[in-house]
């Protein structure tokens, strides 16, 4: 795929991968609609971008995901169609399971699998009746492996990839493509976000993700997976080997991570 002429809707585009994103495809000849909960900071990236008129901005809530619909009919009339929906919105966590009140776990699933879902059945329709369409999905090296004080967040990115693998299927006779993308580590406030067991923030950084790919490097990769429409992307450095440890070797990973006990 190109592109070029092409309408693509970015959730959490506010920040880190999603702005990004925004700043890569806005110099790609493409009419976008950026959304998050924050509408001033969508503006001023909107701003920012070489054509501010092909940038449509689209404030909502990813955990009020049984209120979809018309957001999306809100989307569609921006520029009368969409051929792309970048799921990238979602919140991390650094807690382990037993200092994890349930009130967490419940909130991980709503953003980062409830709300994607809603949000991308919601749009189904359309992208049927068009007979094409494109879901890329920002998942997480997490949602092919897991690693402590992530419990809730894995389970989610899991959940997610069980979803998609059934949409492609179900929907590949409509022309409609998915893109699972697994990010390792990205060098963006993740983990400075992530909560941990009461609900707060982390408010710190780690090492792993300040020593991770930059923001510009990761979504170059990205939409390269996204215009070969791969099915399953893993973009990161050494630790994208923990996907083929889990296959071969599920041991062996096991022994690795809790060596490192990367928080």
């Amino acid at each position: 795929m190109t592109f070029k002429n092409k309408v693509v809707w970015i959730t959490g585009a506010s920040s880190g991968i999603g702005k990004g994103l925004v700043l890569a495809l806005s110099k790609l000849e493409c009419q976008l609609i950026i959304s998050s909960r924050n509408e001033t900071t969508l503006n001023q990236i909107k701003q920012a971008c070489p054509n501010p008129d092909n940038v449509a901005v689209l404030p909502f809530d990813l955990a009020d995901y049984d209120h979809m619909k018309p957001v999306v009919t809100q989307a569609i009339k921006h520029f009368g169609k969409i051929d792309l929906l970048i799921n990238n919105g979602g919140i991390s966590q650094r807690s382990l399971i037993i200092d994890t009140d349930i009130s967490v776990d419940k909130k991980l699933m709503e953003v980062d699998y409830l709300g994607t879902v809603a949000l991308s059945k919601a749009l189904l329709p359309h992208f049927i009746k068009n007979n094409t369409g494109h879901y890329a999905v920002v998942t997480s090296l997490m949602g092919k492996f897991s690693s402590p004080y992530r419990s809730g967040y894995c389970g989610a990115k899991h959940a997610l990839h069980g979803f998609f693998d059934a949409l492609r299927m179900e929907h590949e006779k409509d022309n409609i493509n998915v893109t699972l993308i697994c990010p390792g580590f990205v060098n963006t406030n993740i983990a400075k976000n992530a909560l941990i067991g009461d609900g707060s923030l982390q408010n710190s950084q780690d090492l792993a993700t300040e020593n991770g790919l930059s923001i510009a490097e990761f979504c170059d990769r990205m939409l390269q997976a996204i215009q070969k429409e791969k099915f399953e992307a893993y973009i990161g450095k050494k630790e994208i080997l923990g996907v083929y440890l889990k296959r071969f070797f599920p041991k062996l990973l096991h022994r690795k991570v809790m060596k490192s006990q990367v928080r």
